[in-house]
């Protein structure tokens, strides 16, 4: 237990502890999960080549500046601030620090369920590969929702996760290799002319286009950067900067690196879920998913663990071990509302895509992009005038942005309404 007094951070998580190496590892592994199967379709799929390859890359580039901007505020006026939430609170008000975190909560509650969704589904495509029972894909969602409570219990911290990456990078890169072999395989053996056209009228593609921007966002940030960097030993400014540069540089090469070698080798017919396209052996679609599961486990956790950290913060008892007799009934407790919760969701809503676009443009883009702005413009005041018409323009332009996606996201809901029903075996 980390506990922080005279007036500085309080968690029941631990604070300045980790090497920048692993917050490295973390973000690397953590981005390059098993949502970058899903990536193909959603994100190049709806622009095509052109427009596609323009959107990662600024996307990319417009990310890691926010983010790197972010992580230069852990301190403003000697204060700490490990929760992005308390650092909108103190500069904005009460309104902001709710506002702040109801969004951070929303993207980590759907980001969960998304990676339970995903859990569930390679199960389902290893049992499928053995000519298993047809089980319904809720089974495997239950299986899943289990395996993430029992990880969280035993390494309930993200700087608990330690060991686990070194084991997460080991899973990530053997399941990057073997996907990328059969994907470039089947895309040089194929015999048809793959198809890279946009589908659907101007409106369509304008609008499905928005929403695969909404898609890139999400694949590059998850609006968390002050409680990743909490972790971080000093000096955590440089040390998060440092981690950042790993992640924007080879967990980016690989997370686009997949989802462009997707859509080369299968075109617009790419799978929401790549494995479904691939046609090599048995065993690299047992492993690939096997291994997706395995490391999802892991990576998922990282994404969750602020939610576990207000939690804890809150009803364990602080001068206890995390572990201690005191409160590991709480904690078991607490973990199990959580991932009941979630697991019960992903059941009940196996299309959640549509959603994630919905929360991704409406509150993502706003954490990532806008709020950063608007922090340097608050913090630096009279002394970066010039700096402050670029910030001003950021938040314009993506304030914009934020309305577009939000209704493009919308209305594909609208338009797909038909198609959902609850408990869907998909």
């Amino acid at each position: 237990m980390e506990i922080e007094h005279k007036g500085g951070p309080v968690s029941a998580h631990t604070i300045d502890h980790d090497s920048w190496k692993q917050v490295g590892l973390l973000l690397v592994t953590g981005y390059i999960c098993g949502y970058i199967l899903s990536y193909s379709n959603l994100m190049l799929v709806p622009l095509g080549w052109t427009w596609g390859i323009i959107s990662l890359i600024v996307v990319a580039v417009f990310t890691a500046y926010s983010s790197w901007l972010l992580a230069g505020f852990h301190f403003v006026n000697g204060q700490r601030y490990i929760r992005f939430r308390d650092l909108m609170g103190s500069l904005f008000g009460k309104e902001m620090f709710y506002l702040t975190w109801v969004s951070q909560i929303l993207i980590l509650l759907i980001t969960n369920m998304g990676f339970i969704l995903l859990g569930g589904k390679a199960l389902k495509e290893i049992n499928a590969e053995f000519g298993g029972s047809s089980l319904r894909l809720q089974y495997f969602i239950i299986i899943t929702g289990v395996a993430y409570f029992v990880f969280s219990i035993f390494v309930p911290t993200i700087s608990s996760m330690g060991k686990w990456l070194i084991i997460s990078t080991v899973l990530t890169f053997t399941y990057i290799v073997i996907l990328l072999a059969v994907v470039i395989k089947d895309g040089l053996n194929s015999n048809r002319v793959i198809d890279y056209g946009l589908k659907g009228n101007n409106a369509s593609k304008m609008f499905n286009g928005f929403c695969a921007i909404s898609a890139i966002v999400t694949c590059n940030s998850a609006g968390i950067i002050p409680e990743i960097q909490s972790t971080l030993r000093m000096p955590a400014v440089e040390n998060m900067r440092k981690a950042l540069h790993l992640q924007f540089s080879v967990g980016l090469a690989f997370y686009y690196g997949v989802s462009i070698a997707g859509y080369w080798s299968y075109g617009s017919a790419v799978s929401e879920y790549l494995p479904e396209n691939i046609t090599g052996p048995i065993w690299a679609k047992v492993l690939i998913n096997a291994v997706v599961f395995t490391q999802s486990i892991i990576s998922q956790h990282a994404f969750i663990a602020p939610v576990h950290e207000a939690l804890d913060t809150k009803f364990l008892m602080l001068d206890k071990g995390i572990h201690s007799r005191h409160n590991i009934i709480r904690l078991l407790c607490l973990r199990a509302l959580l991932f009941t919760l979630n697991t019960l969701v992903a059941a009940a809503l196996p299309f959640m895509g549509d959603f994630v676009n919905l929360l991704g443009s409406f509150l993502l883009i706003p954490l990532t992009f806008i709020f950063p702005s608007m922090i340097f413009i608050k913090v630096k005041r009279e002394t970066a005038k010039i700096e402050k018409v670029w910030h001003w323009a950021i938040i314009v332009l993506f304030s914009l942005l934020t309305i577009v996606t939000t209704i493009a996201a919308v209305r594909l809901i609208v338009n797909n309404i038909a198609e959902y029903y609850l408990f869907a075996d998909t």
